[in-house]
């Protein structure tokens, strides 16, 4: 079974998405998919009720997931982990142990965009309409990720 990790600050807005988003296009026998936080300030709570909205109104529901910090172990655990931006992708490249660690982590818009290394925007301060255009570009690279997975 192929494990991918999609990774943001609070694991409350963008990787939730991404997380809910991706299950939403692969065989869950074949491909497992979950989220996780840099940061700690969410654990255990569900994700920010604005994406959970915007995933309802794609046909998604991600109300079962929660909060959860990143982990080194999440390398032994994962095959691929995507950053959602910069920030988060140097948090994650720090806890890296070894080169092996350091080749499964990926920008999650170099998907669609490649090698240009852009970040989806943190949509928590801002209103509904991020959201959407967060939840547009998510629906965007993980279309190709799930292709490249199949």
């Amino acid at each position: 079974m192929q494990k991918i990790l999609m990774v943001c600050l609070g694991n409350i807005c963008r990787s939730p998405l991404a997380e809910g988003i991706l299950q939403s296009k692969v065989n869950s026998n074949i491909v497992s998919v979950d989220s996780a936080g840099t940061a700690a300030y969410h654990i255990g709570k569900l994700p920010d009720g604005r994406s959970i909205e915007v995933a309802q109104k794609h046909g998604i529901d991600i109300t079962k997931q929660r909060a959860r910090k990143f982990v080194v172990k999440d390398f032994d655990e994962f095959d691929i982990i995507f950053a959602m931006d910069d920030s988060n992708y140097q948090n994650i490249l720090s806890l890296a142990r070894n080169n092996t660690d350091e080749q499964k982590v990926r920008m999650i818009l170099n998907e669609t965009h490649p090698t240009k290394n852009l970040s989806v925007p943190d949509p928590y301060y801002g209103g509904n309409e991020g959201f959407e255009n967060v939840y547009k570009m998510l629906d965007e690279a993980c279309d190709i990720i799930a292709d490249n997975l199949s």
